[in-house]
Formats: C-alpha cells, sequence, structure tokens
C-alpha cells in the first residue's frame, strides 16, 4: 500500500481539475473514456463538453441520429469509437431501460469497452477495487519495477496486470487508478520525466539501472501502409456529389466525393483513361478546374496520399454510376456532413 498512498498524495497535490474526475455518473465517465482513446486530454475536454451538453444522458446519445454524432465527433479520428458509443447507448436503453452495468464484468459485455474502459467505470463510479492497465500505467510499472517483458505480449499482459492489481488500493480504488494514470501522463511521461522531483525515485528500478529510456518495452514495430486516394470534386453548377463510405474500412459512415484509389501515387493522364473515372465521367463531359498538390494524413498504421480534383460538368453529362452511387448536395450544405479531416480541410480551404 505505500506505493499506492504516495501516488494518491502526489495526485491529490497535482492532479488536473476534469469535468468527468467530478461525477460519478457512469454515463459521463463512459462517454470520456471513449473520447479519451488514442485522443489528448487537451483535444478531448472540448468533445467531452459538447457530447456531454447536448446528449446529457445515456438515453438522449441513443436516440440522436447517427449522422448527428458523427457529424460532432468529426476531427477525432478512429470513427469506430463513435460508432460503437452510439450502438452502445442504444443497447442500454433499449435492452436496459438506460441504466448502466455496475460492476467490471457486465461492463465488458458492452460493445467497444474492453478491459481497460470497464476498469475505469467499475473503479470511478462505483469502487470496485479492479486495476486499471493503460499506456500510462505500463510505463509507471514497467519503470518502478524494472519489468522488460514486453507490454504488446499475452504474458507480458498478464504479468502488468496482476501487478497492478496488487498493488491496488482497495479502499480507495478511484483515487488509485487516477493517480496511476495521471502520474504517467504527467511525472513519469514518455520522453522527458524529471525525475529529480519523483516521489517513487527511490523505488525506481529503472532509475537505478539508466532503463528510463527504453521502458516499457514493445515487442512488435507497427507496419505503416500507404494509399492513394483521389477525390474527384465533381460540380454540377452549386452542387457537388456526395456519399455516405459504408465499406469496412476506414472513415466508415463519413460521407466523401467519388473517390479513386490506387495502389501507386498515378499521374492525371492516367487516372483520366482508368475504368474508375470512366464510370464517374463521360469523355469531354466535363472540365478539369484545378488539381490540389498531394498532401499525407497520417493514421496510426496508414499513410493517406491524397489529392482532389475539381471538375465541373459540361451540360447533363451524369454517368448512371455517378447518378446511382452518390446523391448532389448544395455546396452551402455541406458543412453539414461529418467528413474525414482531410476532406474537412478542403472544404474550408476551397468551398467554404
Amino acid at each position: 500500500m505505500e506505493l499506492s498512498a504516495v501516488l494518491i498524495d502526489w495526485y491529490e497535490q497535482n492532479k488536473r481539475t476534469l469535468p468527468w474526475r467530478e461525477t460519478k455518473d457512469p454515463y459521463k465517465i463512459w462517454l470520456s473514456e471513449v473520447i479519451l482513446q488514442q485522443t489528448r486530454v487537451q483535444q478531448g475536454l472540448d468533445y467531452y463538453l459538447n457530447f456531454s451538453e447536448t446528449f446529457p444522458t445515456v438515453t438522449a446519445l441513443a436516440e440522436a441520429p447517427s449522422d448527428t454524432v458523427m457529424k460532432m465527433w468529426q476531427g477525432l479520428g478512429y470513427y469506430s469509437r463513435a460508432r460503437n458509443m452510439h450502438s452502445t447507448a442504444q443497447w442500454v436503453k433499449n435492452e436496459r431501460n438506460s441504466i448502466f452495468p455496475s460492476t467490471y464484468t457486465e461492463l465488458l459485455k458492452l460493445k467497444g469497452v474492453g478491459e481497460y474502459t470497464a476498469a475505469a467505470i467499475a473503479s470511478m463510479a462505483f469502487e470496485e477495487p479492479v486495476a486499471v492497465v493503460d499506456g500510462n500505467v505500463y510505463r509507471v510499472l514497467a519503470r518502478v519495477f524494472g519489468i522488460d517483458a514486453a507490454i504488446d505480449s499475452p504474458k507480458g499482459k498478464k504479468e502488468f496486470a496482476a501487478l497492478a492489481q496488487s498493488i491496488l488500493d482497495p479502499r480507495r480504488p478511484s483515487l488509485h487508478n487516477q493517480a496511476m494514470m495521471e502520474f504517467g501522463a504527467l511525472q513519469c511521461n514518455p520522453k522527458a520525466p524529471d525525475c529529480s522531483i519523483c516521489p517513487l525515485a527511490v523505488l525506481c528500478e529503472a532509475r537505478k539501472s539508466d532503463s528510463i529510456a527504453r521502458l516499457p518495452v514493445k515487442s512488435k514495430s507497427l507496419k505503416q501502409k500507404s494509399r492513394y486516394f483521389y477525390y474527384l470534386v465533381i460540380k454540377n453548377k452549386n452542387s457537388v456529389f456526395f456519399k455516405k463510405r459504408q465499406e469496412r474500412d476506414i472513415w466508415n459512415n463519413l460521407y466523401e466525393f467519388p473517390l479513386i484509389e490506387t495502389e501507386q501515387a498515378s499521374e492525371l493522364d492516367s487516372l483520366i483513361q482508368s475504368p474508375s473515372w470512366l464510370r464517374y465521367l463521360y469523355p469531354d463531359g466535363y472540365a478539369i478546374k484545378s488539381i490540389t498538390p498531394e498532401r499525407k494524413h497520417v493514421l496510426s498504421h496508414q499513410y493517406i496520399h491524397h489529392q482532389f480534383i475539381e471538375i465541373d460538368l459540361i451540360g447533363e453529362n451524369e454517368t448512371e454510376s455517378l447518378q446511382n452511387e452518390y446523391f448532389c448536395i448544395p455546396i452551402s450544405e455541406i458543412k453539414n456532413y461529418a467528413v474525414p479531416k482531410p476532406i474537412e480541410r478542403f472544404i474550408n480551404d476551397k468551398l467554404a
């Protein structure tokens, strides 16, 4: 318990004031945890405030249109979080009469809720003595205890989970868990921890062995895949063609312009002659107005190289594929639709 007491004391003196720390409402805590997955607190805070104000209860979120939820999520990335969140809210409303599960085991049954999120909600909302293990906790434990086990291996995950549970203060699980995570975020940070003011310095095995920069250990390096997206911004007077992306792929349920994807970077001449181009545009039935420079959008496991080709239709030259797959929307209404970040930037730069 000594380590836990030190961490809680540090936390009470150094913690950031955040709205989800001021509530025991499991819905609000769940909402914050979903938003903060893969997202910095500074970025996620405004989204949390917007969501909790617009949807103050799980019922309000469940009853919201999907497009509204996705539009509010726009810019946060990892859009499967928003889809799972909305689906889970509907399930809680319909199957549990809007009453959130109150135990770790029951929380694990919710869509999109894994071990970390279930532990966070169970401990913070219901004071269930179950330890959270996230990236910050891995780092603190690996350094303090000098653990070389890879945090992304089954053996390592099991070892860290057992250790985290063994040092948990069962009388104050909410405080303990929040202290562990905050300590990793602010004090024992990834690149520049100030060990001279660390209250755990005398216990830290990594400091003794000069291995702070090496820990925690990961066994796998994520391979980045490059993809090449060419968006056709096809204009018909003051409207453009749009559709909701439905593939089991990135940006599912977001809206996009007609898209040609290639395995390698392509020149305009090659694109114009491709079957994909001819599905959307008749020869001599359009005029190319501009092409944006290539930009790269970085995802966790992909590089999306993208360009936008602005095209005006000449006369009534909509192909059958264009008519069947896309719908026409006034450019003045385009900001009402949830879109991926690259398209949002283009709209703001070129169509706003």
